[in-house]
This record gives structure tokens, sequence and C-alpha cells, in this order.
């Protein structure tokens, strides 16, 4: 870096002590920055490449690098240190997309909307959450082709009944559901970071007596998206996908609008597709996890063909082409109507 700034100056013909007036420091710290026995800061450093018409990518590698090597040179495990935080680091260095005019607007009526439900929430009702967390359970399962009605799932989860003609399968979906949402409403009163434990557990309620062997482990078999063209990863790399799935949360979680934050967690889980079986379930019950830990409702996606189709239409385009406009924008759009209906039902 030292040389890099000094044949920068000469280059522009500045004098030591021009480029210190410029830079406001004193004459004697410009020696020190070209010697290599001062570090200028990391302003100064932005500074110096708009002055030395330096590009700032250059500059700031080649300051990042001696400062990492003035910390690290002496260590006896450095080099494996940097290679164990290579990956985490090209998660948290992720540069972070702008969102289009069109969720942008979404977005704002969304908080619009949950501002005005904030004023009111002494008119929340147990009787009401009790009501949209069944038609959740029931429209979730549904997407996945349960056909047990809304009135079977309320007779099974809530009256304990057995509803002639439909499998034990459909049944325990029913039960395991209900109970998953009871468990991401426990970790948003404890106020628990989402990590690693958490959605083996929220995917060990959804299959607990379906798969009982596979519940709550990543699946060990590669697996193939009925209806999609997306294929899902390797089993031997489903591991470290899930490691670089929490790196990326922990880079992003206070960057990203909530509603933003909760479907990209839901698209990159199901697209790594962990499990071998249940992902939609836990994918849609991490994205509500996230969206009632800030404040939001549970967005609830319609099971019927149509909002189905442009449920998996949109997703898949996000797996396919990289393209996640539709996917953010369709779950933007169910948390509006949600929040829509729940306003209309507290009649406020």
């Amino acid at each position: 870096m030292k040389t890099l700034l000094k044949n920068a100056r000469e280059k522009k013909g500045l004098k030591s002590r021009e480029l210190a007036l410029l830079l406001d420091v004193d004459q004697a710290l410009i020696s020190k920055f070209e010697s290599g026995s001062r570090k200028p800061t990391r302003e100064q450093v932005v500074k110096l490449a708009s002055i030395l018409d330096i590009d700032l990518e250059i500059l700031m590698v080649a300051w990042l690098k001696e400062k990492i090597l003035y910390e690290l040179k002496d260590e006896e495990f450095a080099i494996k240190a940097m290679m164990v935080a290579e990956e985490e680091m090209r998660y948290y260095a992720t540069p972070k997309k702008k969102v289009s005019t069109s969720l942008k607007k979404m977005l704002d009526e969304i908080d619009n909307l949950k501002s005005k439900l904030d004023k009111f929430r002494e008119f929340d009702s147990y009787r009401i959450a009790q009501a949209l967390e069944l038609e959740y359970t029931f429209e979730s399962n549904r997407i996945e082709g349960n056909t047990l009605t809304l009135r079977e799932t309320d007779l099974v989860i809530n009256e304990g009944l057995t509803v002639s003609g439909k499998s034990m399968r459909e049944h325990l979906e029913a039960i395991n559901h209900q109970e998953a949402i009871g468990y991401i409403k426990h970790l948003m009163e404890k106020n628990s970071n989402l990590n690693e434990r958490e959605v083996l557990s929220i995917h060990n309620l959804i299959l607990r007596g379906i798969h009982p062997e596979d519940a709550g482990r990543y699946r060990k078999v590669q697996v193939m998206i009925k209806g999609s063209s997306h294929m899902p990863p390797q089993p031997f790399i489903v591991a470290k996908q899930m490691e670089d799935y929490f790196f990326w949360y922990e880079a992003n979680k206070k960057a990203l609008h909530p509603v933003v934050l909760a479907a990209e967690m839901h698209e990159r889980l199901v697209t790594i597709h962990p499990f071998i079986d249940g992902n939609g379930r836990t994918s849609r019950l991490v994205m509500n996890l996230i969206l009632l830990s800030h404040g939001y409702i549970i967005a609830n996606i319609k099971g019927d063909y149509e909002s189905r189709m442009e449920y998996y239409q949109s997703l898949e385009k996000a797996q396919t082409t990289s393209n996640k406009e539709d996917f953010l924008l369709f779950i933007a759009k169910i948390e509006k109507e949600s929040l829509e209906r729940y306003i209309s039902i507290i009649g406020v």
C-alpha cells in the first residue's frame, strides 16, 4: 500500500505537503503512510482514493491486507483460521440489492397496515388467533396435498376426532403442524435467535410419527421435486449449504425489510430442500417465525389451485433464474392480504 500511495501521489504531481493539506492531516503523517510506519483510517483511505485517482477497491484491498497481516502474521494458526473464515466472510460481504419500485410500494403499504394494527393490539383475541392459525394449518397442508377440509382439520385438532376415509398421515399432518405453530410462537416469545437447532426442531415436529427416522435430520439421498425443473443439491453438500444459509441470515437479518428477509429465508431453505419430506411446511413456518418476531402476522398462502400455481411458479422462477422479484412480490402480497383481513376481523 505504501508504494501504491507514493506512486499515485507522484503521478498526480502532488508534494507531500499538498496532499496533507487536501487530506487535512500533518505532512509528517503522509510520510509515515508512504513509509508504512502508520496506517490510514478507513475514512482516510476513501479520501486518498478520491484525491489520488486510485480505484477504491484496489486501495481498500491493499489496506485490509496490511491490517490482517499486522494482526495475524505472528499467529501460529493464522492460515487455518483464515481458511475457516473465508466462506463465512463471503456471506457477510454479500452486496445488498435494492428493492424494486413495485416491491418498495408494497412494503410501504404493509408497514402502514402494521402501524394501524399496532394501535389496536388490545383488540387481539385468543379465539381470533386460534381460528387464523387453524386456517394456516389447513392451507399449508392443502398445498402439500392433504385432503382434510377446514372443518375436518378443526375436528382433528380441537376435538381429537378421527375423520372416516382420511389417512393416518393426514391426521398427523394436521396435529403436527398445529404444534409447530405453537413452537414458533414460543420461540418468538423467548426472542430466540433463528439457528440450525430451531429449524431442525420445527422439522422434527412436522414429520413426527410420519417419518420418525427422518424427522429433524438432513436427507441422505438425492431427491427430485415433482413438477419442478429445479434440482436440489446432492445430499453430501446439504449440511454445508445449511451452514451457509445461517451465515446469510446473520449477515442480512438487520439489513433487509422483515418481509423480504422472511421471503428470502423461505425461498433459500426450500431451494436447498434439506429434508426428505416436509420442506415446504418447514420453510413457511420459518418465514412466519421471522414475520411474527418483527410484529407482523402469519402470511397464509392459500392451497387452492390458482394460489398454489402462482406460488410454485414464482418460486421456481427464483430457483432457476435467480430472479426473485416475483416470489418476493408474491409473499408481500400474501402478507398484505393477511393484514387487511385481520384488521377487518377485529373491526378497526
